[in-house]
């Protein structure tokens, strides 16, 4: 049985949870939201090569998808790769650090709705199961996700 979390029900898990913090982003993301991920979450994913493998996939499943695919048609899905792998290396506890944009920075011109995003978690979704990466590890890792749909839906 597949599992949708939506970005309102992201928001909720992560509120219940404590995961929304700060309302002001900060300069990279790991500081704009400052939330200690589960223990054993970095491991759960694989570590950086098993992090890495499903950024690979999901930015491929980002390209495809019909309903947001327009959005990657010129990225760099290699570097797209890279930087979110840094991203969610960083958030689930490993050595990585993220130095890209903070997510206000990154989507402010790019005009994403609430459906877009709740698309790209489902993508996201797709990938994990793909991994067969547990859905208690999955619902950690999109808790830690969660409070940047504030920052990345720039269409309200």
């Amino acid at each position: 049985m597949k599992h949708l979390i939506t970005a309102t029900a992201l928001t909720l898990f992560a509120l219940s949870s404590g995961a929304l913090l700060a309302q002001t982003p900060a300069p990279s993301t790991a500081s704009a939201y400052p939330v200690a991920p589960a223990p054993g979450l970095y491991q759960a994913f694989g570590e950086q090569a098993g992090i890495r493998s499903l950024m690979d996939d999901f930015v491929q499943r980002l390209r495809a998808d019909p309903r947001i695919g327009d959005q990657f048609k010129d990225t760099n899905l290699p570097n797209l790769a890279k930087s979110l792998g840094d991203q969610l290396c960083q958030l689930s506890g490993g050595p990585c650090v993220y130095k890209g944009p903070d997510m206000k920075t990154a989507h402010q011109d790019r005009d994403i709705t609430k459906a877009h995003f709740n698309a790209l978690v489902e993508v996201l979704q797709d990938s994990m199961n793909a991994r067969g990466i547990p859905f208690t590890r999955q619902n950690q890792m999109l808790a830690l996700l969660a409070p940047m749909h504030r920052d990345t839906i720039t269409v309200r």
